[in-house]
């Protein structure tokens, strides 16, 4: 099986230098850098699977950094380690193409599963393309205006209610991870935000009924999954 390759900056040296040890112990090739700049000249000689990235850093922060890496590779998976939790910075990360955020203090337990998560998702998933207009079936779904018509009847979705179903059209016929849909339009994975997702899928699939191939189902343990 092959390596994976970690880059990962943290500006915190004892930090750092505990992620990288307990990476390496999990079987990941982590090449670790203390600012954002010599992160980025790291990046632009060698390829990795994934970056782990610290948002407070000297010389280029590390959202100004995903938003660079993204430029040279738009497809690399990014976390970011954060002492914020405020939700403009969180909305600000996934903005600048974060895969997921993790806030300090963290169990390393926690962050193994993260990454995992995310490799997965990056090995397995197709090219996702983000579409003004999305057809589920005898439904037309218009992203931009937020609205989900059948035949002659027209519904106007709640700002949430069409994020939702356009994330769930992005991974059409394939599982959309609870978590990340979570962090992607919540900001966070607490029990609350679990449960008013569960609301709004139910009104989903309400609002999909009237075409009887078009299911959106629940993936146990996962999450949820949308056929059409």
């Amino acid at each position: 099986m092959k390596t994976r390759k970690i880059l990962l900056a943290e500006d915190d040296k004892n930090l750092g230098l505990l992620l990288r040890n307990y990476l390496n112990a999990k079987n990941f090739e982590t090449k670790l850098c203390e600012d954002g700049k010599e992160a980025l000249e790291i990046f632009l000689k060698e390829n990795f699977d994934l970056c782990i990235l610290d948002i407070m850093m000297p010389e280029i922060d590390g959202i100004t950094l995903a938003v660079e890496m993204r430029k040279v590779n738009p497809d690399i998976p990014v976390i970011f380690l954060t002492a914020k939790n405020l939700k403009e910075d969180i909305i600000e990360g996934f903005k600048s193409g974060a895969d997921d955020y993790i806030t300090k203090p963290f169990s390393m337990d926690e962050l193994l599963y993260r990454i995992e998560a995310i490799l997965r998702r990056a090995s397995g998933k197709k090219e996702h393309k983000k579409e003004d207009i999305y057809k589920i079936g005898e439904y037309t779904f218009d992203a931009v205006k937020q609205l989900l018509s059948f035949r002659d009847k027209v519904i106007k979705l709640t700002t949430k209610e069409s994020e939702l179903l356009e994330l769930l059209c992005i991974h059409k016929n394939e599982v959309l991870e609870r978590n990340y849909a979570l962090k992607a339009i919540w900001t966070d994975d607490n029990y609350f935000n679990a449960r008013s997702m569960d609301v709004y899928i139910t009104k989903l699939r309400k609002y999909l009924k009237q075409d009887p191939s078009v299911k959106i189902l629940n993936v146990h343990g996962k999450g949820y999954k949308l056929l059409a």
